[in-house]
């Protein structure tokens, strides 16, 4: 059991991925992070020494922090952010721990550079229907939970990446896109280190319904409806990226945790005499 304000490499990784994941804030020395280039999914690096000047980013939400070893940075910054205010606990063994768990990690050098506030940006076409909703959702619960996702007319989104230096996804010619008979979905996943057996079985979902592919998972049909109503519910895009979070956040627990468990209709009625 982990010690008050500490938290286990284990139970951590139950929240990543899902709404409840607190802010994770990696503050490992430029040496150390240099030596090991991977990030805690969802992790924003900051130094440990500046706390101050940074503090007010993490005001409000639940925050771990992550250093080396788990050791006096990471008690200090915690500490610190306890002081003003915020929930913070420190990763147990630190950097360390997870990596020796086999916890995935994603690598910094195959994200798109952050903007002036830490953000990465994304572009891609708008009017999205299953792919440009699943790999929103990839980015913010795994890659960067404050990523801009830009929606714009499909003829803009090369000249949009360039100018607001954004990464384009979703479009033809493009780095984060289809791949052979693998969607953009797939490309994400493997690209940024997140393979693991709950999103390769999410991945096959958004494959078979993104490529009209049923026959690769039985879930696909149902996402395919799922995707084209909310397409048709909402005007605005970015209502509709929120709306089908809650969808893609669902069917992953469902991957991660329920694959096995059935539901039938009682079958146990008391009979009339």
């Amino acid at each position: 059991m982990s010690a008050p304000n500490m938290i286990s490499a284990d139970k951590l990784g139950r929240l990543v991925g899902t709404p409840r994941c607190p802010v994770i804030v990696d503050v490992r020395t430029d040496d150390d992070f240099a030596a090991q280039p991977g990030l805690i999914p969802g992790a924003r690096r900051r130094p440990a020494l500046q706390v101050a000047g940074w503090a007010a980013e993490a005001a409000g939400a639940p925050a771990v922090i992550v250093c080396q070893q788990g050791l006096k940075l990471s008690h200090g910054v915690a500490a610190w952010l306890r002081h003003e205010g915020t929930p913070a606990e420190v990763l147990e063994g630190g950097f360390e721990a997870w990596r020796a768990s086999g916890l995935p990690l994603v690598p910094e050098a195959k994200l798109p550079a952050r903007d002036a506030r830490g953000r990465t940006v994304w572009v891609t076409r708008a009017r999205p229907k299953i792919d440009r909703i699943a790999c929103p959702w990839l980015i913010r619960r795994f890659v960067d939970p404050a990523a801009v996702i830009l929606f714009v007319a499909p003829s803009e989104v090369g000249a949009v990446a360039e100018r607001f230096g954004a990464a384009p996804f979703d479009v033809e010619g493009v780095h984060w896109s289809h791949r052979g008979e693998q969607c953009s979905f797939d490309t994400m996943i493997e690209e940024l280190g997140l393979a693991t057996p709950p999103l390769a079985r999410l991945a096959a979902i958004v494959r078979g319904a993104d490529t009209a592919r049923m026959d690769l998972a039985p879930e696909a049909a149902g996402l395919l409806a799922v995707s084209l109503g909310l397409s048709r519910m909402f005007a605005d895009d970015l209502e509709q990226l929120e709306a089908g979070l809650l969808v893609y956040d669902a069917f992953y627990r469902w991957c991660r945790d329920a694959v096995d468990e059935t539901h039938n209709w009682p079958t146990n009625k008391v009979v009339p005499a």
